[in-house]
């Protein structure tokens, strides 16, 4: 799972760069499902949260010509934290 959370001052022009990112990251293998949240306690926080096979599947989703054009600059403009996780039940 990824959780990559953003502050965000023009929610329009932000969704639709994660409605674009997303038709790129669907379309790659092992990608199982996304969802796009606003905190309510903090109106300008969003989460977007993927899900996939595993972290190379994620990892090689952001590979390609399409993904650093499109992907890339979105994920530039998230908060600077860790953003992978995984169930502590694999290891």
């Amino acid at each position: 799972m990824v959780i990559t959370r953003f502050r965000v001052i023009e929610p329009a022009g932000f969704t639709g760069r994660v409605d674009a990112a997303l038709a790129v990251l669907r379309a790659r293998a092992g990608f199982l499902d996304a969802v796009l949240e606003r905190s309510l306690d903090e109106p300008d926080l969003w989460a977007l949260v993927t899900r996939w096979e595993n972290v190379g599947s994620y990892r090689r989703a952001l590979q390609g010509y399409e993904a650093k054009t499109v992907v890339v600059p979105l994920l530039s403009e998230a908060l600077d934290e860790p953003s992978a996780y995984e169930d502590p039940a694999l290891h």
